[in-house]
């Protein structure tokens, strides 16, 4: 019989602990085969964050690194300064990297450094019981938000890669979804064209996918891919936001 479809070898046989719904699991496998793709199964470090995908370092067939809540991006800048040869990546959720790591991903940014972040907007703390993020949508409700997110008092949304895209350090800054098949494509095209960048020694690059969170959403499966479409992407609108390599 002719096999249709291979798992990558750059996931490990174990079993993921995503709730049923989440498309963490679909990031994680668009990551894995652009590291296959590339070539650099034994060169790539990953640094795993505080967040839904805390155990990632369970899932990657990869050197990984935990890190401190938001300290992913400095942990990704002593790697790759040690080691210029490895693809490093960090793997972070806008909890993660929006709420407590909002500086540190601004300053690595800013400096250029030469790592990949691939960054997760479920527009909600999903580990840690569905609270209020920065990245939450006006009048979305969530445990801390129960009326909804009312901007008079918690303030509006934070594009993240509109803000990074400013900074001088980025040299591509994309955003990516993976709630259908034609966007799935798309978002690992970007993904490993990011990498390609950082193999070339150019600047910061960062992809940023929007994602799904059923359980704290108090969605079904399908009903909050439908929510991210109708909600999420007039928020948080696709494209590439920065290409210093776009012919």
């Amino acid at each position: 019989m002719a096999m249709v479809f291979k798992k990558t070898n750059m996931l490990t046989d174990t079993p993921m602990h995503y709730c049923p719904g989440c498309t963490h699991g679909i990031i994680h496998r668009l990551v894995a085969e652009c590291i296959e793709e590339l070539g650099m199964a034994d060169k790539s470090i990953g640094v795993a964050p505080v967040g839904c995908a805390v155990f990632a370092y369970r899932y990657f067939n990869c050197d990984m690194q935990q890190a401190a809540h938001g300290r992913a991006p400095a942990v990704a800048t002593g790697i790759k300064r040690s080691l210029p040869d490895r693809l490093v990546f960090t793997y972070q959720g806008d909890g993660d990297l929006a709420s407590i790591g909002a500086a540190e991903i601004n300053h690595a940014c800013a400096r250029a450094e030469k790592f990949t972040t691939v960054f997760i907007n479920n527009a909600i703390f999903g580990m840690t019981g569905g609270q209020m993020a920065p990245t939450t949508l006006v009048g979305q409700k969530t445990t801390t938000s129960p009326d909804g997110r009312d901007p008079e008092h918690c303030g509006y949304p934070i594009r993240v890669s509109e803000m990074l895209a400013t900074h001088e350090g980025a040299y591509y800054i994309a955003r990516v979804s993976v709630h259908d098949n034609k966007n799935i494509i798309n978002a690992k095209k970007a993904i490993k064209k990011a990498f390609e960048y950082q193999l070339a020694g150019k600047g910061f690059t960062l992809v940023e996918v929007l994602s799904t969170c059923s359980t704290n959403w108090g969605m079904s499966p399908v009903e909050s891919l439908d929510w991210l479409v109708e909600n999420m992407i007039p928020q948080y609108p696709l494209g590439t936001f920065k290409d210093k390599g776009a012919k």
